[in-house]
C-alpha cells in the first residue's frame, strides 16, 4: 500500500545528507492511537502529551461518574482518534517550529524506496553543476516563526499533497 513520506532537512543546511534527513510517514500511527501519550512522549512532543494524559484522566474519572460513562468514553476515544490520526503532523510542526524544512512529499510503498527516490533526486542535481534545479516547490516562507501552518494538518504541505 502506498504511503506519503515526508522529508525533513536541518536548518541552515543547503545540502543535507543522509544523516541529517528525516523522514516521517504521513499517516495514521497505530502506537499513536493505541497508548497517545506514551507515544507523544517517545516522539518528545510534551505539551501534547501532557494535554493528552489530562485529557484521558478526565475522561477515565468520567467514566467512573454514574451517568457520564458515554462522556468520559467519547473523551478517551477522542484523543485516542486524534494522536493516532495527526500524531506524525504533530512531529513534522514540531521540528518546522524548530526551523526544520520541509523538503519533499513523496509517496512509495516503503520508507525504504521513498529513500532512494528522494536521495537519487538530490545526487543528481548534486552532480550537474551547469544544469540548474526545477524551482518547482521553493516558495517563499512568511517570516513568523508557525509560517502558515494548519492548526491540525488537514490541509496540504504548501499545496504538495
Amino acid at each position: 500500500m502506498t504511503s506519503s513520506y515526508i522529508f525533513l532537512t536541518p536548518p541552515g543546511g543547503t545540502s543535507a545528507t543522509a544523516d541529517e534527513t528525516r523522514t516521517i510517514r504521513d499517516g495514521f500511527t497505530l502506537l499513536g492511537f493505541l497508548f497517545p501519550w506514551v507515544w507523544l512522549l517517545a516522539h518528545r512532543l510534551w505539551l501534547h502529551a501532557a494535554a493528552a494524559f489530562l485529557l484521558q484522566g478526565i475522561g477515565g474519572a468520567l467514566m467512573d461518574e454514574p451517568g457520564l460513562g458515554p462522556a468520559g468514553a467519547a473523551i478517551l476515544l477522542g484523543v485516542n482518534m486524534l494522536v493516532g490520526l495527526e500524531g506524525q503532523n504533530f512531529r513534522v510542526r514540531n521540528l518546522a517550529a524548530k526551523g526544520w524544512n520541509e523538503d519533499a512529499l513523496i509517496a512509495a510503498d516503503t520508507i525504504g524506496t521513498a529513500e532512494q527516490v528522494y536521495f537519487s533526486d538530490r545526487a543528481a542535481i548534486a552532480a550537474s553543476d551547469d544544469a540548474a534545479a526545477p524551482d518547482w516547490q521553493n516558495k517563499a516562507r512568511p517570516i513568523g516563526p508557525h509560517g502558515d501552518a494548519t492548526s491540525l494538518g488537514l490541509f496540504g504541505f504548501d499545496g504538495g499533497r
